[in-house]
């Protein structure tokens, strides 16, 4: 389900990443996913990664070392709902995404 979502926006492509499969926009990764572990890991500005984490920090959370102050995000694949995995997909997104990709995921989301 993640993959799919992930590469549903526009423009966005699969590539790996060290052990995990990276998705990207303009080559600029908004997140990763590690199968193995049920776990993803998407790029977040400070505040959209407050909203999210401050629902369930069992759901999602701020990745424990100096990449989650800069944004990156772990998502529980087992317990997330998929409104909310798409919300997130859709945050990192548009943290990355050129204006001309972005702008309608914004007002989507608005």
């Amino acid at each position: 389900m993640f993959r799919k979502l992930a590469l549903s926006f526009p423009e966005a492509v699969e590539a790996p990443h060290f052990e995990k499969a990276s998705f990207r926009v303009a080559k600029r990764i908004f997140a990763t996913l590690s199968a193995t572990d049920h776990q993803a890991c998407v790029k977040l500005s400070e505040l959209d990664q407050s909203v999210f984490c401050a629902f369930d920090k069992a759901v999602i959370f701020p990745v424990p070392n100096k990449w989650g102050k800069q944004g990156w995000t772990l998502i529980n694949l087992k317990s997330v709902k998929k409104a909310m995995l798409l919300d997130a997909l859709a945050a990192a997104y548009c943290s990355v995404a050129p204006g001309r990709l972005s702008t309608g995921i914004r007002n989507k989301r608005s």
